[in-house]
C-alpha cells in the first residue's frame, strides 16, 4: 500500500522514470524497498517530494522517518523505514546510476 501511494504521489506531479528495486530478499538491509524517480528540474524535485509526503501524510496518516538534500533539491531522499525514496535531478541520477548498483536484486521498473 505504502508503494503505491508513493508512486501516485510521484506520479501526480509528472516524475519520471519510476524504478522499484526490491531489497527484500537482501539479509538484514535497511529496508525493504528503493524507489527512484527523477525530474527536470530543482523545482520539479522539490515538488515530487512534497507530492509524495502529502499523500502519504493525507492517505495513510505516515509521515516520513527521515530527509535529507532538501537544501540543494538535486537528490532529495525520503526515509519511510521500509521504503526509501530517492527523487533526482536527471544529470544526478546518471551519475549516482543506484539501479546499477543493486542490479543484482530483483528489479522492476514501472511507469
Amino acid at each position: 500500500m505504502l508503494l503505491e501511494k508513493i508512486i501516485k504521489g510521484i506520479q501526480l506531479v509528472k516524475g519520471e522514470n519510476v524504478s522499484i528495486i526490491n531489497l527484500k530478499c537482501k539479509n538484514n538491509f535497511i529496508c525493504d524497498y528503493f524507489i527512484i524517480c527523477n525530474g527536470n528540474s530543482k523545482n520539479q524535485v522539490d515538488a515530487i517530494y512534497k507530492s509524495v509526503e502529502r499523500v502519504t501524510k493525507n492517505e495513510l496518516k505516515i509521515k516520513p522517518w527521515h530527509i535529507e538534500g532538501l537544501k540543494n533539491k538535486e537528490w532529495i531522499l525520503v526515509d519511510y523505514v521500509t521504503v526509501v525514496v530517492h527523487i533526482f535531478i536527471e544529470e544526478k541520477r546518471f551519475y549516482y546510476d543506484i539501479e546499477n548498483l543493486w542490479k543484482s536484486s530483483k528489479y522492476i521498473v514501472k511507469k
